[in-house]
């Protein structure tokens, strides 16, 4: 199946092509190449109105993800039609990671695509509101 990967900014350049084979590369290593992923990368005010309205954090951030299935940590959703073969959207704040990037001096493309899994693990279930589950 594949990775839709839309750049709605303009502020940070984003190399697509190696960005979509990260995340194409990590869901055959999850084993959930059949499945749909959307990605977006978003500029700081998209990511401040999106954790504002989803969760009364109106300030930008690094990932938010969407996933189309409820599912328990580490398992695969059980599509019941073709429609249904979605993991959902992760939106990448790509302004915010390169602000990081250039504070910390980390390489962006890489931080990118790690956090891009990230938000994968969280389209697959995986959470971290408590120190348990972040570990």
């Amino acid at each position: 199946m594949s990775v839709v990967l839309r750049n709605a900014q303009r502020v940070v350049p984003v190399r697509r092509a190696p960005l979509r084979r990260a995340v194409c590369a990590l869901r055959a290593a999850l084993g959930a190449s059949r499945f749909d992923v959307g990605l977006v990368c978003a500029g700081n005010g998209l990511m401040r109105r999106l954790n504002g309205a989803y969760r009364q954090r109106p300030e930008p951030t690094d990932v938010l993800s969407f996933p189309f299935h409820r599912v328990a940590a580490g398992e695969l959703p059980r599509p019941s039609c073709r429609d249904e073969y979605n993991l959902g959207d992760i939106f990448l704040g790509v302004e915010y990671i390169h602000q990081q990037c250039r504070a910390t001096g980390e390489d962006f493309d890489s931080v990118l695509a790690v956090t891009a899994a990230h938000g994968l693990c969280h389209l697959l279930g995986y959470q971290h509101r408590t120190e348990g589950e972040w570990q």
